[in-house]
Order: structure tokens, then sequence, then C-alpha cells
């Protein structure tokens, strides 16, 4: 089993990874199938998608992508939905506070590092208890780049002041191992994250792989 020694902080991706948001976010694409007069759709072919926001909710939804004629004005409407009812059904995965009280125990260091924009993420991580603990929260707008581009992270180890190969980078999808790679951090794999359209998770190669949030501890050897 891969150790990660001297880790002084922890980043997360927040959709997928700490809090399971899928409730909310297909809720939100759902309304505008039933508003259109067009069936619900079963919770699971939305879920593995909830991590890409807008853009999956709106490929399971109605099929179509950003070169929609129609996909700038669909995605308003799903952001609007999705504001009303964004902290309806969210919650923390199991075992994710338990993990995050370890951490603090450990005195280290965690945060957040997101592609939901900070319209969504920000007032999503103040209304959650969860969050009180956390050092920075960076959202895909925080800076001119989303991931798989470093430089989320980079901004969230600056923000911390940590150097970037003292931190580890835990996400559900292939952009967070390659965006952790990227930014010089160990990676691990959340593997009971939304996993995106993922085969096999291995295929991403990042340095560890968890199957529940507390088994993070594990990985985290003493300096």
């Amino acid at each position: 089993m891969q150790k990660f020694a001297g880790i002084r902080a922890v980043l997360f991706d927040l959709d997928g990874t700490l809090v399971d948001s899928a409730p909310d976010l297909a809720g939100a694409a759902d309304k505008m199938r039933l508003k259109r007069g067009l069936p619900s759709l079963d919770f699971a072919k939305y879920r593995p998608l909830c991590g890409a926001g807008a853009r999956g909710m709106l490929q399971v939804g109605f099929g179509i992508g950003p070169d929609h004629a129609d996909y700038e004005s669909m995605r308003e409407e799903f952001f609007a939905n999705y504001q009303a009812c964004m902290l309806d059904n969210t919650h923390a995965f199991e075992g994710v506070p338990a993990l995050i009280a370890a951490l603090q125990t450990l005195s280290m260091q965690w945060g957040v590092v997101t592609n939901k924009s900070e319209r969504f993420a920000l007032p999503l991580t103040a209304a959650m208890p969860l969050f009180a603990s956390s050092g920075v929260v960076v959202g895909g707008d925080t800076t001119p780049y989303s991931k798989p581009h470093p430089e989320p992270l980079l901004e969230a180890a600056r923000r911390l002041g940590v150097a970037p190969g003292l931190c580890l980078y835990v996400g559900d999808d292939e952009r967070d191992v390659v965006a952790g790679k990227a930014a010089g951090m160990g990676t691990v794999a959340a593997t009971y994250g939304y996993l995106g359209s993922a085969l096999d998770v291995a295929d991403w190669r990042a340095d560890a792989q968890i199957n529940s949030p507390i088994e993070l501890l594990q990985l985290l050897s003493p300096a």
C-alpha cells in the first residue's frame, strides 16, 4: 500500500469526494425535463456524470453539449434550478466527518479545490458545518483556470502556505489526478465517488486509491 510521508495538507475535490450532491444536481436537471413534458429519468443515469456539473447533467437529461445552440440558455436555467435546491439533499459521504476530525487531530491542514464555480461552492461550503475547519475553498473560477490545469491546486497550496510537494489531492475524476500530478502533489482516487465515464480507475494512474473516505488515514505516514 502506498504511504505518503511528510504530508502537511490534504486537498479534496468537493462533489463526489467530500459531499454527495448528486440528488440536487440530478433534481435540477430533471425539473427541466418535467417542465418540457418529458418523463423523469432514473437517478442512476445522472449520478456518474454529476461531477461534470451542468455540462454532465444537460448531457444526460437532453443529450446536448456546449456546441448546441440552446446550451447556454439551458445551462442558465439549470443553474437557477440548482441554486434553489443545492442544500436540499446534499450531504457529506459516510466517513467524511470522521476523516476531517482525524486530520484535525493530526494538526493537518485541509481544503477544497473544485471545478464548481464560487457562485455555488462558497455558499454550499459556508452552509455546511463540516467545512468550518477548512483552510481554503478554491472554485472553478477562482483562478483563470479549472482542473485538469494545476493552477487551482497551486493556488490552494499558496493560500495554505504549504509547498505543493507536501500536499495530497483526493478526487473522484481523472482530471483530479491529472491536475494533482501536474501540481507536484500526491494523488488519491476516491473510487466511491461519481467517477465520470471511467471504465477502470486504475487507468488514471493515481498514486493510491481509496474505497471509502476513512481509508485515507491508512495512507498517511508520520514524517
